[in-house]
């Protein structure tokens, strides 16, 4: 392994915590109250409001920094479940489905191919960056990409996935805590930036959205009356069930052929067909209550994921994660600003499309997307950016972040000759 040691990342043992698997009703009780407890600050608080934090952000948050206390005063470690949490994951990409249109595919052209663009930079820069930090620390180059794109763009299912992989090349036994560590980092500061800096952009170019137009998705916070009836409400959970099922199926298939596609994208191109089947048959889609049921799922799915963070995973990894994580920030917003926003024509689809484009980039897609429902919801629907960030960040992404991995794995870096 040339100058390396075998496994050169601390890791601190301890005793086997005591540990609590609340069910599947305890948890949501949870994630409900976190949630309820979000919007309150986020009313109480104008400063959260200013930086345009989603309360769900706040509220799962708060419930991560309370299991972390338990975990280090109480040497209890809380276990939430999670088949609720990957439903309403399907639920909310559904959602988004049902509601665009094949014909809005088009508006999507060449700012689409310069978003990827972006986002092949931003996954180069990424490892690039978390490259040099491992050096810096004398650590293994692996955990420079484990500290990279892996846990940023990735998440934390890529970052393990990828530690399984180093354990099996390198013999990294610490390479699991430091993937989980990375993206617990990056899921909470990631949430914590890209409100803020695309709120920044609004404010400074005194940006504001147009009315959407009939029939197209405005994203979850277009503007709308204030309630959507019960009924309608109701009406509309028949087809975002059926949109999932198809999705479930379609990924059973994909499966069996050995292509595999995550869950979230199934659903949502399941989503699109039976959307855009409705309206060919004259059927139409009440697409309103449709959105407000999704932005519901994105809601407590996002405070689900937020409290459900193991902080304590940061451990004696702490320093070599926080440098890189700062690093990886001012990087990331650097391409989002200086060039993303200005390719895209620095209007307001542009600011909103680089708070989701640092949901993903930094976070994940269900940041990404309740980073641009908090900006819609303040200055107006942007139906152009929640389109790109969606057919990005969900069919561009995840293919092309392991082709980088795998790229980057090839360098003599890792496998040095002597």
């Amino acid at each position: 392994m040339g100058r390396y040691h075998r496994d050169s990342f601390p890791t601190a043992p301890s005793p086997m915590p005591t540990s609590w698997n609340p069910g599947e009703l305890p948890t949501i009780l949870v994630a409900l109250a976190a949630l309820a407890g979000g919007i309150g600050l986020h009313r109480r608080i104008p400063a959260l409001q200013r930086l345009h934090i989603p309360a769900p952000v706040v509220g799962g948050l708060a419930v991560a920094v309370i299991t972390l206390a338990l975990h280090t005063t109480r040497d209890v470690e809380i276990r939430f479940a999670t088949g609720l949490r990957d439903i309403l994951l399907l639920v909310f990409f559904a959602t988004i489905g049902l509601s665009a249109r094949l014909r809005a595919l088009r508006e999507g052209g060449r700012p689409l191919a310069l978003l990827c663009l972006a986002v092949l930079v931003l996954l180069v820069i990424q490892n690039v960056a978390g490259l040099l930090v491992a050096g810096i620390f004398g650590q293994h180059p692996f955990y420079g990409l484990l500290m990279g794109s892996a846990s940023f763009v990735g998440g934390p299912g890529t970052a393990m996935a990828w530690a399984t992989e180093g354990q099996r090349l390198f013999g990294l036994d610490a390479a699991p805590e430091v993937g989980i560590a990375a993206a617990t980092l990056a899921v909470t500061t990631g949430a914590l930036v890209a409100g803020p800096v695309a709120g920044r952009l609004v404010d400074r170019h005194d940006l504001r959205g147009r009315p959407a137009a009939h029939g197209g998705r405005a994203g979850p916070g277009r503007e709308a009356e204030p309630t959507v009836a019960a009924e309608r409400l109701t009406m509309a959970l028949l087809p975002i069930a059926l949109a999932v099922w198809l999705g479930e199926i379609a990924n059973g298939w994909a499966r069996a052929q050995d292509f595999m596609m995550p869950g979230f994208l199934t659903a949502m191109l399941a989503g699109v067909a039976l959307g855009n089947a409705l309206e060919l048959a004259g059927r139409r889609l009440d697409t309103e209550a449709v959105e407000h049921a999704g932005n519901i799922a994105l809601q407590v799915f996002l405070a689900l994921s937020l409290m459900s963070l193991r902080l304590w995973t940061l451990g004696s990894t702490l320093w070599p994660l926080v440098v890189n994580t700062v690093v990886q920030i001012a990087l990331s917003v650097f391409v989002a600003v200086r060039v993303l926003f200005r390719l895209l024509g620095r209007d307001y689809d542009a600011a909103v499309t680089v708070g989701g484009f640092l949901g993903f980039g930094l976070s994940s897609m269900p940041v990404a997307m309740a980073t641009m429902d908090q900006l819609t919801n303040r200055w107006g629907p942007s139906p152009r950016a929640f389109l790109l960030i969606t057919l990005c960040g969900s069919i561009f992404v995840d293919l092309v972040n392991t082709l980088v991995i795998k790229g980057f794995l090839a360098l003599p870096l890792f496998f040095p000759v002597g």
